[in-house]
């Protein structure tokens, strides 16, 4: 797996770190600008998910970013290049970033997604998209659309799931800033840390436990979620569900995970060390 490349001054704007055990990092890397993305990041962001999506080595992905903030939203110098384009280069750039929202969300291996300092408007979009937030105290949060006279149009489906439609009608309006503890609240973060070392900590205890459940079974469980949130408990629905377990149960995954508990050994996929 190599870095994307796109324009070679902004090479290194995201990266790819492989880490052991198949942990791989898309990593945000433009501290100096606290993240902001434009047009060739977001590109660069889905290369880099397109890669780690179909990398048979990476079984768990991190997303994370340098410096002291996650990320400023989108780059002031790329709204205004948008603002001075026709609707159809505005309505084709706005797909890119939806493009990049969705694959995020359904990429197949679980995603951690560590939130230091400020996470506001866009990315606050890439943490609802993350299947699993950690963030410092310090992490701030604002949907901060509305005082450009804009609205969070594309983020809005995963941001409104992560934090409910309430406290999306007052957020989405209001742009105030939220605070992580408030962010836990709503259950856009599932944990809050001290500093960025107690977060990276926590975040190795995440990935030491999820190097315990099965790979493929992980993948399932995700496309599980979205197979019956927000639908009617039909007999569809019911009988989609008997079919998924029945499936995974004879499938090789689910045979040895079985077959570990009852001779109370170790499943194959969990790692020697681990």
């Amino acid at each position: 797996m190599t870095n994307t490349h796109t324009h070679p001054e902004q090479e290194s704007a995201v990266l790819l770190n492989r880490r052991a055990q198949g942990v791989t990092e898309i990593v945000l890397n433009r501290p100096d600008k606290r993240n902001a993305f434009d047009d060739v990041i977001i590109q660069q962001l889905i290369n880099a998910i397109t890669d780690v999506d179909t990398d048979s080595e990476t079984r768990v992905v991190i997303l994370r970013s340098e410096g002291k903030h996650f990320s400023a939203g989108a780059d002031l110098g790329w709204m205004r290049r948008m603002a001075d384009n026709s609707q159809q280069e505005n309505l084709d750039d706005s797909r890119q970033l939806a493009h990049l929202m969705d694959r995020l969300n359904h990429l197949t291996k679980p995603v951690i997604g560590l939130v230091q300092g400020a996470a506001f408007g866009g990315a606050v979009g890439l943490a609802a998209c993350c299947d699993i937030v950690i963030a410092t105290e310090k992490s701030s949060f604002c949907l901060s659309e509305v005082k450009l006279g804009l609205i969070p149009a594309v983020i809005s489906p995963y941001v409104v799931r992560a934090i409910g439609e309430r406290q999306a009608r007052r957020y989405f309006i209001s742009a105030e800033v939220f605070s992580a503890r408030e962010a836990e609240r709503f259950g856009l973060v599932h944990s809050v840390c001290d500093d960025v070392d107690a977060m990276n900590a926590r975040c190795d205890e995440m990935l030491k436990q999820l190097a315990q459940n099965g790979p493929e079974a992980m993948q399932a469980a995700k496309d599980l979620v979205f197979a019956v949130s927000h639908k009617t408990i039909d007999s569809t629905v019911i009988d989609d569900t008997a079919h998924r377990i029945a499936d995974i149960r004879v499938g090789q995954e689910g045979q040895e995970g079985l077959s570990a508990f009852l001779n109370k050994r170790r499943a194959n996929w969990i790692p020697e060390n681990n």
